[in-house]
């Protein structure tokens, strides 16, 4: 008499399907975790579905470059509002030089933690040199080389104001039309979500 059969393991004959089943839960588990990464890379690199509101009133600088580009060399540690006078600084550089040490006062509690300065390429006035030295002592002065400044800002040559992080990161640009409140909500904004400087 032979052997009496043995019914087919029922485990075995659905591994083929368990494997692919896992498999796929397997994929979707990556795509979950690597997809948005893949596609947030792409749309900052390729510059799709970016959403046309913005929170922020000055030019993003979002390319990399630091305060050495602008043709300043400094070391500063915390947040800074760089006045930059590719000529002369006159009626709307000063004018920035006013509004960044205002800024400054404006932030309270937060002051300590972001600077004011002016880098110039051309000596100041010595009207305007004495006027600082009296009326604003905690602004930091840099001299700037213009021709690094006009390869990375082209033919600018109105006074701007820049917004550098800790890092020297280059982060936000304004023109003489800046609005104070604005300036000052935007690096309010800045300080809030930064855990540096």
């Amino acid at each position: 008499m032979g052997a009496a059969m043995n019914p087919p393991n029922m485990s075995e004959a659905k591994t083929p399907a368990s494997r692919r089943k896992g498999r796929l839960q397997l994929l979707l588990i990556v795509l979950g975790v690597v997809g948005p990464m893949i596609l947030a890379t792409g749309m900052y690199k390729l510059n799709f579905w970016v959403p046309d509101g913005r929170s922020y009133h000055g030019e993003l600088i979002g390319n990399g470059q630091t305060r050495a580009d602008l043709g300043v060399q400094a070391q500063e540690d915390r947040w800074q509002m760089l006045v930059t006078a590719p000529k002369d600084c006159a009626v709307d550089c000063q004018q920035l030089v006013y509004l960044a040490r205002q800024i400054q006062i404006g932030l309270g509690r937060d002051a300590s933690r972001a600077s004011h300065a002016l880098a110039a390429a051309q000596p100041l006035s010595s009207d305007y040199e004495a006027k600082l030295t009296r009326e604003y002592p905690q602004l930091q002065r840099y001299p700037m080389d213009l021709t690094t400044f006009s390869k990375t800002t082209g033919d600018k040559t109105a006074p701007q104001l820049w917004i550098i992080d800790p890092h020297g990161n280059l982060v936000l640009r304004y023109d003489p039309t800046v609005k104070g409140k604005d300036l000052l909500n935007d690096l309010r904004h800045l300080l809030k979500l930064s855990n540096i400087g």
